[in-house]
């Protein structure tokens, strides 16, 4: 059996689908479209930059979606690859929306909006300069949160991923993800300072949650085609209230995504289907489990190399 999983921030790059738009009429429309609907020209972004401004987040997000669920449906209606009949659909973070959109729960429009609206209460809920990011590489998630616990008196730090075997990354404000890395290093636990404009995942992001549960609360969530996995708990969620209430939960909560793949392939997934830019997700899960089939699907070739374990 085989899931269906979409990337989060840090997937983005300048031209990212841009062989497809030139190719597909699908894809040109659906890039088109977002432009009308956003009132905004996030297809040339997309497609020429510049690069800081793609990596604004309130640009990201969109734009990574736009690229995952043009990918989606071009699959779907020019290659006839039934993706639906996934196990589960899943994403790290931005990416549930990718997912959420791709199962029928949100309409094309909808997704755009709110995760436009998202980053821009992501990237202002805290001062530019003033919050930060951890990877913390190859140690064990227990350690780091003990680390985190016995100092919680010299600085306050939080578990925002939970990615991978070997591969954490903490949110907090600068000078305690500075006194933690430094903490770290005694340990000698290897830690990259991430290039993002703010603390994701944790209560620094409570303004954000403010802005964001009205108008997640205001949107209308049909029944999903296929079982979703959520970030905030890494298990199964269907009912579109519990998705809502999950997705407002999301942006202040530990994303779980290595719970969430060791679930999935507990529930019988043998195989794995990232859609949009990048192969994040791939390498994260071959670290989780070596035996399962990965596939990220960029490209027309990627896309003819799809072979479903059904």
């Amino acid at each position: 059996m085989f899931s269906v999983i979409f990337p989060g921030q840090g997937s983005q790059l300048v031209g990212m689908g841009k062989d497809l738009y030139l190719k597909f009429e699908i894809v040109k429309k659906l890039f088109n479209e977002a432009d009308e609907i956003l009132n905004f020209p996030i297809s040339k972004l997309v497609l020429e930059g510049p690069k800081n401004e793609l990596d604004l987040t309130e640009n990201t997000q969109p734009a990574i979606f736009l690229v995952g669920y043009s990918i989606f449906q071009l699959i779907k209606k020019e290659f006839n690859i039934d993706l639906n009949k996934a196990n589960f659909f899943a994403g790290h973070s931005l990416g549930e929306y990718t997912a959420l959109a791709s199962t029928e729960c949100l309409s094309f429009s909808q997704t755009l909006k709110i995760l436009k609206a998202r980053g821009n209460a992501m990237q202002s809920a805290v001062p530019k300069g003033e919050g930060g990011m951890l990877a913390i590489l190859g140690s064990d998630l227990i350690k780091i949160e003990n680390i985190i616990e016995e100092n919680k008196n010299k600085y306050e730090c939080f578990i925002a991923n939970d990615n991978s075997v070997g591969q954490v990354v903490a949110s907090g404000k600068i000078n305690d993800i500075d006194k933690f890395a430094s903490d770290l290093k005694l340990n000698n636990i290897k830690n990259i300072k991430l290039p993002v404009s703010a603390p994701f995942h944790c209560n620094l992001m409570s303004k954000a949650t403010e802005i964001m549960s009205k108008k997640i609360e205001n949107l209308e969530f049909k029944n999903p085609k296929n079982i979703l996995i959520s970030n905030v708990t890494g298990k199964e969620i269907s009912d579109p209230e519990l998705i809502k209430n999950s997705l407002i939960k999301q942006i202040e909560s530990r994303v779980r995504w290595r719970e969430s793949v060791l679930l999935m392939i507990a529930k019988g997934t043998n195989q794995f289907i990232e859609i949009g830019p990048g192969k994040v997700l791939s390498g994260l899960i071959k670290r989780i489990d070596k035996n399962v089939k990965v596939s990220a699907i960029n490209t027309e070739e990627d896309i003819k190399l799809i072979n479903i374990n059904e």
